[in-house]
């Protein structure tokens, strides 16, 4: 794109919302290191740079809406902070949101969402539906974007909200995370 102009005012019916990668191992990592679990899954911090990425997807896409880290709530807040106070709402499908089944794992014993974890290397974008698939191609021929998905969409329902459509068909509302689920480290 010769110029950028990413906004929430611009998100209309109908974009689609990507994001490049597993969410949840960042958070999982600090967690497991600073309360000394003895947890037998691998994981690491899933820090990385990913302006090579995020360079190429606005050098070959003309209609980027919006593009941010979902590193401070996770990817629920995040897209929370999109649609808060806007004509519009987002659904996502929880089918759909890459994460492994090991950060599940970790997650469900202590309580904690994986969809409001802290996330690192990751971000989402939102492109005008008739990109999707090019940015999704994209990013699945980065190294940063092997497990890049289209998670949902922005509606014109539900204003302001996220929406989550389960894996059993219900859907849920996605509120903003309340209270630190991770101490700041940064």
């Amino acid at each position: 794109a010769d110029s950028i102009n990413f906004g929430v005012n611009q998100l209309e019916p109908g974009d689609k919302i990507l994001i490049n990668g597993n969410i949840g191992e960042h958070a999982a990592a600090i967690i497991t290191a600073r309360q000394n679990f003895d947890i037998r899954f691998k994981t690491q911090s899933d820090c990385a740079c990913v302006y090579s990425l995020i360079e190429k997807l606005t050098d070959e896409l003309e209609n980027i809406k919006i593009m941010r880290d979902p590193t401070r709530g996770g990817l629920a807040t995040t897209l929370n902070e999109f649609v808060m106070e806007q004509r519009v709402g987002i659904k996502i499908d929880e089918e759909k949101i890459p994460i492994r089944e090991q950060i599940k794992g970790f997650c469900e014993p202590l309580g904690f969402d994986p969809l409001y974890l802290a996330n690192e290397g990751k971000f989402i974008t939102i492109v005008k539906d008739n990109e999707a698939q090019k940015a999704l191609s994209i990013m699945k021929s980065h190294d940063l974007g092997q497990n890049a998905t289209i998670l949902g969409e922005v509606t014109s329902q539900n204003p302001g909200r996220v929406i989550l459509k389960t894996t059993i068909g219900s859907t849920r509302v996605l509120d903003m995370m309340s209270g630190e689920m991770l101490p700041r480290i940064c």
